[in-house]
């Protein structure tokens, strides 16, 4: 099992570019089971949820090839089979994301209850409901949830709470359905606005994408296209906090500065210096940060995906910060580990009082989950000393060659397997 090994001390400066959008690439994916003519999408990044994607897909019947310039070219011209099994869907929870398009597709799938990330339930039943909605037969034997529909229909849907994954099912699921469905509470999350133009470039008609309120009206087939990929969100987030953690001064390239407005002004708060272009975003720091107050919430809010990453950040800066945890109900697991680093970090429900310490001290540390890594990673990076990270199979499912990216920024970082 591979290991980061980190010496920290070292200021990160310099120019890296930004990967694509592992939350945008997963669902653009499976977009593939909805027409029988190739879908090639570029700018898709080496990851393993990835990969694990493309190996079901696989198992269907799509044809998938790849090329040098991480592109995908998909051809579902033939659906073998409409399952996703047990053995795949555990490792990844985003494998519930074939449902809605094999059941517009193929009028049934069955897939297995998914796994994924241990940081909270994350319950599928608003993804259900808007296929029962839709006029689809719903159950769940034997821990796979099966659906059947001759043709769904359009319909109008509620969700009762905000959920990215159901809104990208039922919008996929919609593309093909007889008449005009619209989503309510529909999330508003940049990847959900991905998928919408990769599913317009496909010939389906969605309009509202970005707003909390999707229409989409039914068509009787789509056709292939070319998409490229956002850039990864969450990945400019981490990078600009580890650069800021570590005093530093970084230009990340091919970002979308756009889209991450929460994360730059708490950035800024603290006192970090953040300047954007059209398709880049830099950071500088001058001396040492305040610590900052965050408080996740669904986009445009700020982001659950880069709270882990503000608390390593918080754990070194001057004075004390609340950390308030709205979207998931378990994602504190990283605090024990960087209070193994040295960290001052009390829980208490969904809230986590941060005081900023002199410095931490490096130890072997072990991720429990995505996100978590990420923060155990930039913690390490500012440690006195030597961390190891232990189980960064969890880093590998959304970080592409971290280790690499940052060594190019100056960190003494390497991957022991």
């Amino acid at each position: 099992m591979d290991r980061l090994v980190i010496e920290g001390g070292v200021r990160l400066a310099g120019e890296v570019a930004v990967s694509g959008a592992k939350n945008a690439t997963l669902p653009i994916l499976t977009a593939a089971l909805l027409t029988a003519e190739p879908l090639t999408v570029s700018n898709v990044p080496h990851l393993r949820d990835v990969t694990t994607m493309l190996n079901l897909l696989a198992q269907m019947g799509v044809a998938v090839s790849m090329d040098e310039r991480l592109g995908v070219e998909l051809t579902a011209a033939r659906i073998a089979e409409p399952v996703a099994p047990y053995e795949l869907v555990k490792t990844m929870r985003a494998s519930v994301l074939v449902l809605g398009p094999l059941t517009a597709r193929c009028g049934e799938a069955r897939v297995s209850l998914p796994g994924g990330c241990a940081i909270g339930l994350r319950p599928v039943d608003q993804h259900l409901k808007g296929l029962q909605a839709m006029g689809a037969e719903v159950a769940i034997e034997h821990g796979y949830i099966s659906v059947r529909a001759k043709r769904l229909k359009g319909a109008r849907i509620r969700m009762d709470l905000v959920t990215v994954t159901g809104t990208e099912n039922i919008m996929m699921a919609a593309t093909l359905a007889d008449g005009t469905t619209v989503i309510e509470n529909a999330a508003r999350e940049p990847e959900v606005v991905d998928l919408a133009h990769c599913l317009n470039a496909m010939g389906a008609r969605v309009q509202g994408a970005g707003s909390d309120v999707i229409t989409i009206e039914g068509a009787d087939r789509l056709h292939g296209a070319r998409y490229r990929v956002m850039p990864d969100r969450i990945e400019t987030g981490t990078f600009l906090v580890a650069a800021a953690a570590t005093g530093g001064s970084i230009r990340l390239t091919g970002a979308r500065p756009d889209v991450l407005d929460a994360v730059r002004e708490k950035l800024r708060e603290p006192g970090a210096h953040v300047t954007t272009g059209p398709d880049w975003i830099a950071l500088e720091t001058n001396g040492a940060l305040s610590a900052v107050n965050v408080r996740t919430a669904p986009y445009p809010g700020f982001p659950t995906d880069m709270q882990a990453q503000f608390m390593a950040l918080d754990s070194i800066a001057r004075g004390t910060a609340l950390v308030t945890e709205t979207v998931f109900e378990n994602r504190f697991m990283h605090v024990q580990e960087l209070k193994r680093l040295g960290a001052d970090i009390e829980v208490e429900g969904n809230n986590a009082v941060v005081k900023g310490v002199a410095h931490l001290d490096g130890a072997t540390v072990m991720a429990t989950d995505l996100r978590a890594s990420a923060s155990l990673v930039l913690a390490g990076l500012i440690a006195r000393g030597t961390t190891t990270v232990d189980r960064v199979y969890h880093l590998d499912r959304g970080y592409e060659r971290i280790e690499e990216k940052l060594s190019k920024l100056g960190a003494r970082i390497r991957r022991v397997r």
